[in-house]
């Protein structure tokens, strides 16, 4: 058997992940195995066992995939740090409901993220996972707010972290 390149490795991979999306959305990830998402992908399951060590991987690198392009995003913002720090804030928000509503791929991952899966189970790493993001992209936040009540841009006391909380509920 001849060994595959790293093209066709990727291609395969991407094949899993997309056909993973399209079934998350339709099913729920529940109600989605491992063997449904092969037939989909047109691969056996020991191909998304190269590639992924069970759905729970899977779903992360979905995600990932879906949350790279924005996380470089907020890496260029929080290098481009400016002295209005509401400013910045408003470009996170921004950039992330860009994302969501420019990017097709990004939505879906993001629906099933938020309505199509249960945290439980094999799914747990995946709890983990989001709540990482979710700690990240408040820290940023919270900073933001807490040199703007330093500043005087708002006009009321605030605690920056239950700020920070309501705007990721938000989005």
């Amino acid at each position: 058997m001849a060994r595959r390149t790293k093209e066709e490795a990727a291609a395969t991979r991407d094949s899993i992940l997309d056909a993973a999306e399209k079934l998350f959305v339709e099913q729920g990830v529940s109600r989605t195995t491992l063997q449904h998402i092969a037939s989909a992908a047109g691969v056996t399951r020991g191909a998304i066992y190269w590639h992924f060590d069970d759905k729970g991987a899977l779903f992360n690198a979905m995600m990932e995939r879906a949350i790279l392009p924005l996380e470089a995003e907020m890496q260029v913002l929080d290098q481009a740090e400016s002295d209005d720090p509401l400013g910045d804030l408003r470009n996170y928000m921004l950039a992330v409901l860009r994302r969501t509503v420019e990017d097709p791929g990004a939505r879906r991952v993001f629906e099933i993220a938020t309505l199509k899966v249960e945290f439980v189970g094999e799914m747990d790493a995946v709890r983990l996972r989001r709540q990482q993001n979710m700690v990240n992209w408040m820290s940023r936040a919270e900073r933001r707010i807490r040199v703007a009540a330093e500043k005087g841009l708002i006009g009321c006391k605030v605690e920056p972290g239950n700020v920070a909380l309501a705007l990721w509920i938000m989005i």
